[in-house]
């Protein structure tokens, strides 16, 4: 099942919401290539693209914490530091099984519903809090 974009994902920084777009879009044509019986062939340019893109994306996201004084930085750069130990744990058994079904399913739940849950639940704080410095 793709994931949808939806308003209450967006943080108001434009920056950061085509980033969550694309790493969204990233998860959901994996998705799409599966039902399409091209999953495998996918799933290790979906890994190498997250592997990479999640780490210009948080390294984007820290330096705005860091510029507005983000109270609760310390936290959401654990989070981001797990996020990308998943994806490296999963690259990682791709290199040393090859691509399989239960990867994509590691894909879909592991790291698309992260993605969904620390936007809703830990980035809207973030753009809330520069909004409130902006004022």
């Amino acid at each position: 099942m793709a994931y949808k974009w939806s308003d209450d994902l967006l943080t108001g920084n434009m920056q950061i919401d085509n980033e969550h777009k694309e790493l969204i879009k990233a998860i959901n044509d994996l998705l799409d290539a599966c039902s399409k019986g091209k999953g495998r062939t996918e799933l290790e340019r979906t890994v190498k693209f997250l592997s990479s893109y999640t780490k210009t994306h948080f390294a984007h996201e820290e330096a705005l914490q860091i510029k507005y004084n983000y109270p609760d930085y310390n936290n959401h750069k654990k989070y981001h530091k797990y996020f990308v130990e998943q994806v490296e744990n999963i690259h990682k058994k791709l290199l040393a099984e090859g691509s399989n079904i239960v990867l994509v399913g590691e894909i879909n739940n592991k790291v698309g519903n992260w993605i969904i849950n620390h936007i809703k639940r830990e980035d809207v704080k973030v753009a809330q809090h520069i909004k409130s410095k902006l004022k």
